[in-house]
């Protein structure tokens, strides 16, 4: 079987309608960003901390097993995609998720990943 298509584009009008809201380059980029910063387990380990309640460093380090100087360096690379928020207190930083939509996100993933598989029909020779 080769993969491909005969045509350009077999239905154009839904294709030029698809076009046209897609996301901006860019969008696609910070997206990937964050779900690119979201698929090392041990920052995804601090953020799922983070979803309880803000916290001190040490605190989400303590949760996961890291060490605090890994833990705050994962945070700043979630802070500074804006995926996290902090707020300091006299010398302690605490650390929260950026906005409501952080939840969703890690939220979706179990549920997704929860699904039964369907395997793909090269899998079984092309036949169901």
């Amino acid at each position: 079987m080769v993969d491909g298509c005969a045509v350009r584009e077999v239905d154009p009008g839904r294709v030029a309608a698809v076009r046209e809201r897609m996301p901006a380059p860019g969008d696609l980029s910070g997206a990937a960003d964050v779900f690119g910063l979201l698929s090392d387990t041990n920052r995804l380990g601090l953020l799922a901390a983070l979803l309880e309640g803000e916290m001190c460093v040490c605190d989400p380090a303590a949760v996961t097993g890291q060490s605090e100087s890994a833990a705050s360096h994962a945070l700043r690379l979630l802070r500074a995609h804006r995926v996290v928020t902090t707020r300091r207190a006299g010398r302690m930083v605490h650390y929260r998720p950026a906005d409501p939509h952080v939840r969703m996100l890690l939220d979706v993933a179990p549920t997704h990943i929860g699904h039964p598989r369907v395997p793909h029909p090269a899998e079984h020779g092309g036949v169901w």
